[in-house]
């Protein structure tokens, strides 16, 4: 079974940086396309940021020049580097594994940790 545990999540005051891990058992992050999304109250969930396999990224526009996704499949984490918060990117974030399973994709979602940014 498949399970991710978020944590790094908290308070920062605008400016600040965090560092989101998410960490993987039952899968590794190394053959998985991994990616962190986030939503916030009364807002649909959107994508942040994803690594591919490969370990090529891709990022929102919202995210560009100032989120970094990683991974070291040593400890088959992930993680999201988040510097020159805002108040905008307050959020519940959430990391997502999908992997392809005997032709099947499947995905799953951590259970989330809250991010917020105070003005």
């Amino acid at each position: 079974q498949v399970q991710l545990v978020e944590s790094g999540g908290g308070l920062v005051q605008t400016g600040g940086s965090l560092r989101l891990s998410c960490t993987a058992s039952g899968s590794t992050v190394r053959t998985a396309a991994m990616a962190w999304h986030r939503q916030a109250p009364e807002k649909p969930r959107q994508l942040v940021a994803t690594i591919a396999s490969g370990g090529g990224t891709n990022y929102a526009d919202s995210a560009k020049g100032r989120f970094t996704i990683s991974k070291d499949t040593a400890k088959n984490t992930v993680y999201l580097q988040m510097n020159s918060l805002k108040p905008e990117d307050t959020a519940v974030y959430y990391c997502k594994l999908a992997q392809l399973r005997a032709g099947v994709l499947e995905t799953y979602w951590g259970q989330g940790t809250q991010v917020t940014v105070s003005s």
